[in-house]
């Protein structure tokens, strides 16, 4: 097994109603944090990444990695993927959670390329990307493959 850290790091007061959401989320060993915070509904800043963005792009990434490395090994040129993910919050018995992640890439391939294979392979990375086989929010995916 694998551990992967993440460090968050927040500082504020809790007993004021305007305590701020905002916090950085780090990876040890020196790279870059990520400004994060609330959705701005639950007080959160909207300039900032929140927990259900996050969670949409990590997906939305994981399965760009695994439908790449599925492509390269099927000796498919592809040659731009750009992707727009979301993530639809739904609320039962007063507990929110994610309900549904919205896939939608615009997968580039080479001209003349069969998107028949280009559909398979993309429905095929989901079985195998790491972070969809750790959610039990629905994912839907509605991929768009263009001739580059």
């Amino acid at each position: 097994m694998e551990a992967v850290p993440a460090n968050l790091t927040w500082s504020g007061d809790t007993s004021r109603t305007d305590y701020p959401r905002g916090a950085e989320l780090a990876k040890p060993g020196g790279t870059t944090a990520i400004p994060v915070s609330a959705l701005a509904r639950f007080g959160g800043d909207p300039a900032r990444w929140n927990p259900e963005d996050l969670l949409a792009g990590t997906l939305a990434h994981c399965h760009m990695l695994t439908f790449l490395a599925l492509a390269a090994k099927a000796r498919l040129q592809v040659l731009g993927y750009q992707d727009q993910a979301e993530a639809t919050l739904v609320t039962e018995d007063r507990i929110s959670r994610v309900g549904e992640i919205l896939l939608q890439p615009t997968i580039t391939v080479a001209p003349g390329t069969d998107t028949a294979i280009v559909a398979e392979l993309f429905q095929k990375a989901h079985k195998y990307c790491t972070i969809g086989n750790s959610l039990t929010a629905r994912v839907a995916m509605r991929p768009r493959v263009v001739a580059g």
